[in-house]
Parts: structure tokens; C-alpha cells; sequence
């Protein structure tokens, strides 16, 4: 049987389109939902015109208390009896103990080459640390924000011309190829358990 898979993003949604697109006949899990805490996300028309089921938690309703949001997480996880859960652009950090509910099952991608460049503006504070190379990460969510064990990277040279939006593209590109690998792995393996 099948891993059911939930997709979290805020944004336009390309990791998660990609990783809807690698799940395909042959792949050990497949895309059970893809759920946006931002009602005008573009991810969440792409999921659907995909054939993917949506769901949104409003952003209004966890403003006074980031429980209720995660309650409604939890009974849309459960409904589409979820086994991983992939954040993709989600700009919402978990509670620990949410984390701890689906421990060992979150994965997230990050655009540095963590431990560097925890949180935001990763790519501004690269190029302002005159780095060398860039890159992205695959890792488990822990209550450590962007601090889980990374499963894979993925590392770019940065030209002497790039600036935070050429980086960004050059990044996002690698970010589409590492996270569709790293998902199948991590299915393999949870399937295999």
C-alpha cells in the first residue's frame, strides 16, 4: 500500500509541483493532499488543476493562537490518513509538539547548505559573507527551527555576477531536482520499515 503524502506550502508551490510530478506508478507514496495556510497561495490552484485535494487553514484563524491552527492541521493529516508530511515553501514554524506527534515524518527543504543560513534572507546573508558556493538542504523537522539531521544537499558555485534574485533562481532550480530524490528515499525506506 501507498504512503500518503501532504504537501504544506504558502507560495507558488514549485518544490510542490515537482514533488507531486515524481510520485508517480512507480514511486512507494503518493500526494494526498496539499494544504496552504494562505487562502490566495498559486500552489493551490496548481494542486488542483494536478487533481490533487486542497485544503486551507486560514491565516485569521491562528492569529490569536497558533493551537487552533494545528488542531485543524492534525484532523485534515488524520482524514487523509498521512504518513509524510512535506513542507514546500510553508512560512509557518511548528509547535514542538506538533513536531513531536509526527516525528521522524516532516521533511522540509531549506535554501542554504545548512547549518549555515538558518531562517530568512538565506541567500542575501550568503552573498554578503562573500561565499563561495550556495546550495539547498533536505532535512527532518525537529523543534529546532531549520536544526534537524539534513538528509541530502545540493551545492552551486556563486559567480562573481550573482545577486540575491540569480542566486535565488539558481538555487530553486536545484531545489527541484533534491527534494523529488531525497521524498523517494525517505518513502523507500519508511515503506520498508
Amino acid at each position: 500500500m501507498k504512503l500518503s503524502v501532504a504537501i504544506l506550502i504558502s507560495g507558488s508551490g514549485s518544490n510542490m509541483v515537482q514533488l507531486i510530478k515524481s510520485m508517480d506508478n512507480n514511486h512507494p507514496a503518493y500526494p494526498g493532499v496539499v494544504i496552504s495556510n494562505k487562502p490566495d497561495a498559486a500552489g493551490i490552484k496548481k494542486a488542483q488543476d494536478l487533481g490533487i485535494p486542497t485544503e486551507i487553514i486560514c491565516e485569521n484563524s491562528h492569529k490569536s493562537n497558533g493551537l487552533v491552527f494545528e488542531r485543524k492541521l492534525r484532523k485534515i493529516l488524520n482524514r487523509y490518513e498521512i504518513k509524510i508530511i512535506c513542507l514546500a515553501g510553508f512560512m509557518r514554524i511548528l509547535s514542538k509538539d506538533f513536531v513531536e506527534i509526527f516525528k521522524g515524518r516532516i521533511l522540509n527543504i531549506h535554501p542554504s547548505l545548512l547549518p549555515k543560513y538558518k531562517g530568512l534572507n538565506t541567500h542575501a546573508r550568503a552573498l554578503a559573507s562573500n561565499e563561495q558556493f550556495a546550495g539547498c538542504s533536505v532535512h527532518l523537522v525537529t523543534s529546532e527551527l531549520d536544526g534537524g539531521p539534513v538528509l541530502a544537499q545540493s551545492k552551486i558555485s556563486i559567480d562573481k555576477t550573482d545577486n540575491v534574485e540569480s542566486l535565488s533562481t539558481k538555487v530553486l532550480k536545484e531545489e527541484h531536482v533534491l527534494y523529488p530524490k531525497v521524498l523517494l528515499k525517505f518513502a523507500t525506506e519508511l515503506k520498508n520499515l
